[in-house]
């Protein structure tokens, strides 16, 4: 996978569902299309939650990965 420049970053670990989703959504309202947000979170549910949101909302998963017991999660603003 090539290098991604991650425009911003939440760090939502030890922050339970719909917290991370929700800190995506306020950071996403205030960037600009084409910016990369990486949230970093604890929560399981954020797997799920973040794609279907993002897939919904028509933006895009740049990428998402388990690390141990966090998710990183990578989402492009599209609109």
């Amino acid at each position: 996978m090539a290098d991604v420049m991650i425009t911003r970053s939440i760090d939502a670990r030890g922050s339970y569902c719909p917290g991370p989703l929700m800190e995506l959504i306020k950071t996403i309202k205030t960037s600009k299309v084409g910016d990369i947000i990486e949230v970093l979170s604890s929560d399981k549910g954020s797997a799920v939650d973040i794609p279907e949101w993002a897939k919904k909302m028509g933006h895009e998963i740049v990428y998402l990965k388990r690390i141990e017991e966090n998710y990183k999660i990578a989402v492009r603003k599209m609109r």
